[in-house]
């Protein structure tokens, strides 16, 4: 029997000193690391991948988004990841600047991060330190697709599938 394949999105938020806002999660997947908000789409409703950026970002910071306010800068296949799914994850930076720190929530507590306190935090998903975040900031503004074949116990193997830097 194959792996459930699941699709989620991420959610790039940056306040005014741009500092990009991330969850220590509570919960899996990545229990206890530092990533973006966000979480799976409501495939059975056939919402679109906006409208769960939009719903997840005011249900875990309250902050309420249109999709004019997002900006599709990723979208990276993970096979395989953790031996335990497949994912499609759409990655989106939020135009608006965040004015403040959102209050806890049940899936984690919130935390500003300065690209080079980012560098050298050492709580992050293995996955995002090797190829998300440095996909993500050298497209942030335009657009990159990417894949990831995940392997229990081996390094894992990546394919840039599309990459369009900000003009």
């Amino acid at each position: 029997m194959g792996l459930p394949y699941k699709v989620a999105t991420l959610i790039y938020g940056f306040d005014t000193r741009d500092r990009v806002l991330l969850m220590r999660r509570t919960q899996e997947p990545n229990r206890g690391l530092w990533s973006p908000c966000g979480g799976k789409l409501w495939m059975d409703e056939g919402e679109s991948p906006h409208g769960c950026a939009c719903r997840e970002a005011r249900e875990e910071t309250g902050l309420d988004f249109m999709p004019a306010d997002l900006h599709l800068t990723g979208l990276v296949s993970e096979h395989g990841y953790a031996g335990t799914a497949h994912w499609l994850m759409f990655l989106f930076e939020v135009k608006p600047r965040l004015k403040a720190l959102p209050p806890p929530h049940r899936e984690g507590v919130f935390a500003f991060f300065s690209r080079a306190e980012l560098a050298a935090e050492k709580d992050l998903p293995g996955t995002d330190r090797e190829q998300i975040w440095p996909l993500f900031w050298r497209h942030r503004g335009g657009f990159f697709a990417a894949h990831c074949h995940c392997e229990p116990g081996q390094a894992n193997r990546w394919f840039l599938e599309q990459s369009s830097p900000r003009p």
